[in-house]
């Protein structure tokens, strides 16, 4: 049977789909700028708005806890909408978002353009990821699934040092201006080269809520929370470490983190490689690396050239850790795959402010120079954990993963 004149060649719908993934993997990077960037902002903001720090950094707490609590509900409800026409509607949501922080007069403006895209960002996660993953076909979502998480790293490495510098340059409401622009920008390219996307069955929230009953699932969200909760039990405080306990100059601990985010460029990809093979077994062996890294840390210290060896471990494993557990807790859903990934943003956010807590009373009671050891026993009861969430698979999993369009 001949092909018309009018088919798109399958080559020009790979080259697609890839730009795509690469679109969407820009428009993580803005959005986790957007997210992030506020921590670099708020002296400059504080000042100019004439308030405090301490309520300043109130915006912070906003944004998370809005991402915790919200993006579950909202992403069932919008989880069966056209997937590109989502996608624009998000990056507008962030171009007006940024543009009315960059117009705020006072605290009450800006925190309204925080609170807005902090309603967005998970439904963006949930969504691309599954997104990803559906545009290149079931072999190679894994790693399609990690090109947009790189987004994530790459915000973390340059994004935030980036924009801290145009703070600088341009003042808090510049910046603000320049995620507004980026953002639409992304929302443009992504109307223009994004193919459609088969738009997903609707299903209704009671439905999907459906997988809150899954212990399988339930095992794997609370896995993530272990994970992420033994990452940034130290991570949070890894620059303190690094001033007071490595003795790195004041000046030159921004480049030591570069270097650490630069690093975990390679654990993403390493991630996306490998969670193929298994999830489970890629976050068991992640987290192990993690403990391993973080507990060298500061035994290592008075050693810059070894420090650096365990840095390098700890930064690897530790962004591997962002799409293996993506993936794990997606491929964990029997359906409402959408609604799964978004549920993981909320477990990582759940996970990042608890460590922060038990980090930040590890240092009060035990001291500074403990607490890589402490988030490595955290990481070791995630390994153990991994071990008795793959208990709870069955065969029945498997069977209703393959049937609902699983993402293996």
């Amino acid at each position: 049977m001949s092909i018309g004149t009018s088919a798109t060649p399958l080559s020009t719908q790979a080259s697609g789909a890839r730009l795509s993934v690469l679109l969407l993997a820009a428009s993580a990077f803005v959005i986790v700028t957007t997210e992030f960037i506020i921590v670099g902002l708020l002296p400059g903001l504080a000042r100019d708005l004439g308030i405090s720090v301490a309520l300043a950094g109130q915006l912070v707490t906003l944004f998370a806890f809005t991402v915790m609590l919200a993006g579950p509900f909202l992403t069932a409800m919008v989880s069966h909408l056209d997937r590109k026409r989502l996608f624009i509607f998000i990056l507008g949501v962030f171009a007006i978002s940024n543009a009315l922080a960059a117009l705020a007069p006072n605290i009450w403006v800006l925190g309204l353009g925080r609170f807005l895209p902090a309603l967005a960002l998970p439904v963006f996660w949930g969504t691309a990821s599954e997104t990803a993953g559906e545009l290149v076909g079931p072999e190679r979502s894994g790693k399609a699934i990690s090109q947009v998480y790189m987004g994530i790293a790459a915000a973390m490495v340059f994004g935030i040092p980036l924009g801290t510098l145009a703070a600088d340059a341009l003042a808090w409401r510049g910046t603000f201006w320049l995620l507004a622009g980026l953002s639409a920008l992304m929302a443009v390219l992504l109307a223009f080269v994004m193919p459609s996307v088969v738009q997903p069955k609707k299903v209704g929230a009671a439905d999907q809520a459906r997988i809150l009953k899954e212990p399988f699932f339930l095992g794997n969200m609370a896995l993530s929370v272990v994970v992420f909760t033994a990452m940034f039990t130290a991570y949070t405080y890894l620059a303190d470490i690094l001033e007071r306990i490595a003795m790195v100059p004041a000046g030159q601990v921004g480049w030591w983190l570069m270097g650490f985010g630069v690093l975990g460029l390679i654990g993403n990809w390493l991630g996306g490689h490998f969670v193929g093979k298994g999830p489970l077994a890629a976050t068991g062996v992640a987290t192990a690396v993690l403990a391993l890294g973080m507990a060298a840390t500061v035994p290592l210290s008075s050693s810059h050239a070894l420090l650096m060896v365990a840095l390098g471990v700890w930064g690897i494993a530790n962004t591997a850790l962002y799409p293996i557990c993506q993936v794990r807790v997606m491929k964990a859903a029997t359906h409402a795959q959408a609604l799964a990934g978004t549920l993981n943003v909320s477990m990582a956010n759940a996970g990042i402010g608890l460590g922060a807590i038990i980090g930040g009373t590890v240092i009060q009671h035990l001291g500074l120079e403990n607490i890589g050891y402490v988030a490595a026993a955290i990481a070791v009861l995630g390994v153990l954990l991994s071990v008795g969430v793959a208990r709870l698979k069955g065969g029945d999993t498997e069977k209703a993963m393959t049937t609902h369009g699983s993402l293996s």
